[in-house]
Order: C-alpha cells, then structure tokens, then sequence
C-alpha cells in the first residue's frame, strides 16, 4: 500500500520519482529496481491472459486509437518503451506497416519473451532511463501504461527527447485515479478487489495477484497529471497535452 502522508511530488533522494516509496513492496530505488524485474519476470506467463480479461477496454481497439490520435502514421520509425508482452508495439506495427519500423525495448526478459505477434519487431532489453539508441532515431515514441514503473522521471523524459527526432511525438498511457470520490472509489474496489481476485483464481504463477495489487497502489500513489505535463515541458517538450478517455485512461502527448 502506499505510504500514508508521502508527498505526491518527484522528490525522491535526487530523484524525480513517479510516486512515492511504497515500502510494502521496497524501500529504495535500487530495491525497487529488483522488485519491479523480478515481479514482472515471474508473471509474465499469466500477463496477457488476466490483462484482456481484466484490462477497463484497455485492448487493442483503445491502443490503436490512442496511438492514432497522437499522430503515428505509416512509414514511422517507432520506439515502444516498456514493450512488455507487446501489447502496445502490436498495434504500432500494424498502424506503421512495411514501410515502417517498431522496436520494442523493456528490463524484462520474462516479458519479452512472452510476447506474442511481434514478428518483425527487434525486442532490446533496457531501461528507460538509459536508451541505446542515437539521437534524433525515432519519429515517435511510446510508453504504455508504465511511467509509474520507472525510476527517474527526470533521465527519462530526457532519453525520450534525445531519441526523438525534431518535431517527433510522444505518447504516454496511463491509468489515472478520477477526479470524483465515487469514480475513485468505484476503481478502487475493481483495482484493489476484483482483480486480484481473478488473478489469484486464473494465473498460474504464485506473483501475479501480487502483481496487480501492486498495480493499483501505484496508481493511488502516482502524481498529479498537472506534474507530469510540467515536467514533460521542463526536459524539452513543447505543447504538453493530457486527453482523458473513459474518465480513467491518459494519453499524455507531447512534441520533440
């Protein structure tokens, strides 16, 4: 659970950090790090599944839109930060075609390797906060449902803008708490109650449930959306742009 009274500001020991420290789960970055790889890399045979069952009309038709509407094309050089199982880089490629690129990159190997329907996409494990890639590489730029995850706002809105060509786009997803106590409260309990209930009752691994509890208390944790769009236009970006869907969904965007 996340830490009663913790401010919600990046402040963390130099950092800037997406939430506070959730010391159920760590203590320090570096131990989050090691928490953060180990859980996904243990749940990565259940992911897909729970996520689609599980997943607030977060499925490929949302994916697709969101990347749509932030302006990815066919023929675009695409970077999907945090691939994961491919969930995001899948629609990429399809929105791209031939004539264009996708490459995913993410810490987990156990992700990766569960990834489906990503023929054709080079998958590179990494961190967000050190990108091997040259500047000006990519025209856009994607990071799906895992800004909470990472450990230094800061380094990686910069690695973001290095690695975007001028004129380049960025776009973020994420679960947002709403604005309204009943709508906080009503996700709460889906995010906090029924989901881990499912998880425990279909994933086969004993770190799933643990997963998307974990989940949850990030979410509650993370910052204000007005922080993340402040910080997007002090490391570069200009025209910082949050759009809701479905009360819940974030698709931050942004301009190299």
């Amino acid at each position: 659970m996340a830490v009663m009274g913790a401010p919600r500001t990046f402040s963390e020991e130099g950092r800037q950090a997406p939430h506070a420290v959730l010391t159920a789960y760590y203590r320090t970055p570096e131990e989050k790090r090691r928490f953060v790889g180990t859980i996904f890399d243990s749940s990565a045979p259940d992911y897909d599944r729970i996520e689609r069952l599980l997943g607030l009309g977060s499925g490929g038709w949302y994916r697709r839109g969101a990347l749509q509407r932030a302006g990815l094309a066919p023929g675009m050089r695409v970077l999907d930060v945090a691939v994961g199982t491919g969930l995001v880089a899948c629609e990429a490629k399809r929105i791209v075609g031939p004539a264009g690129l996708v490459i995913g990159i993410d810490p987990s190997l156990g992700m990766m390797a569960a990834a489906d329907g990503l023929a054709g996409v080079p998958l590179v494990q990494g961190r967000a906060e050190a990108l091997p890639f040259a500047d000006a590489s990519f025209d856009f730029v994607s990071l799906g449902f895992a800004l909470r995850h990472v450990d230094d706002v800061a380094t990686t809105f910069r690695e973001f803008r290095r690695v975007l060509r001028p004129g380049g786009q960025l776009v973020m997803l994420e679960i947002t708490r709403p604005r309204s106590r009943a709508g906080r409260a009503l996700l709460a309990f889906y995010m906090r109650g029924l989901v881990p209930l499912v998880s425990r009752a279909l994933a086969r691994r004993r770190e799933t449930e643990r997963l998307f509890r974990y989940y949850w208390d990030t979410i509650e944790a993370c910052v204000p959306p007005a922080t993340v769009l402040d910080a997007l236009a002090a490391h570069g970006f200009s025209d910082p742009q949050r759009k809701v869907q479905l009360g819940i969904f974030s698709e931050y965007r942004a301009t190299a």
